[in-house]
């Protein structure tokens, strides 16, 4: 087979230092972003692009609702909002659902809740997110997340694969060592962290995965948690 040879060299455009990658004497293009299989993914990780999509989306969602709530039952506002509203912010949430920028489709989601129960502007969506057992996003993050780590539970470490101390913590996933923000908000850090926070009665049924969500789901229905710190500062065991 033909070796391929790479050669990197930096190049400065603009007051920008920019790493150029040369390959079979052809540059490889740097590009901001790329859309892959409807998830914008850009060279910082940020998911900024992704969630400005999202934001438009939701916002059209929005206006359609309030539109047609005068002629709607809210069991039929409930389905349109399964619909054309979970639906666009769960894709892809394990990824961006952490993001710095998430916080602007949560906004766009209570927006959305007050105007499917005609509340005020600025009402508390706390108790309506409960009432219509709907999970906030943060809550939908941490659901989202919970169900993929169940399902793959074979390509995650447990504390007591790296170590053969027999603690209370040895079936809790193994975090990752690392100091970086960023890493500390992926998909990878994340999904230990917020497992092992899970109350016992959750995670003893991690060997069926229909009861697991069906727990999992009505725990953060109860509790619509706010935030991540939310969810950590509740205490599970």
């Amino acid at each position: 087979m033909k070796k391929t040879h790479f050669l990197q060299f930096f190049t400065k455009k603009h007051n920008e230092i920019q790493l150029q990658i040369i390959s079979s004497n052809s540059i490889i293009t740097n590009i901001n972003s790329t859309n892959y299989l409807g998830l914008i993914i850009d060279g910082t990780l940020l998911w900024k692009e992704h969630i400005n999509e999202l934001t438009s989306k939701l916002n059209k969602a929005c206006y359609a609702v309030r539109a047609i709530k005068p002629f709607m039952s809210l069991d039929v506002l409930k389905i349109i909002y399964y619909a054309y509203v979970h639906s666009v912010m769960s894709y892809g949430i394990i990824f961006g659902g952490n993001s710095y920028f998430s916080d602007i489709i949560f906004k766009v989601q209570k927006r959305i809740i007050r105007v499917i129960s005609g509340s005020g502007r600025w009402d508390s969506c706390h108790d309506l997110f409960r009432k219509f057992q709907i999970l906030p996003l943060p809550s939908l993050y941490i659901f989202s997340l919970l169900v993929f780590v169940n399902k793959n539970g074979n390509c995650f470490t447990s504390n007591c694969e790296v170590h053969d101390f027999n603690t209370r913590f040895s079936q809790n996933l193994h975090l990752p060592s690392t100091n970086l923000s960023l890493v500390q908000r992926g998909v990878l850090f994340s999904r230990s962290k917020i497992y092992n926070h899970l109350p016992l009665n959750i995670k003893i049924l991690s060997n069926d995965p229909d009861r697991f969500k069906f727990a999992l789901k009505t725990y953060l229905a109860k509790h619509a948690f706010y935030s991540l710190d939310e969810y950590y500062n509740l205490y599970s065991y």
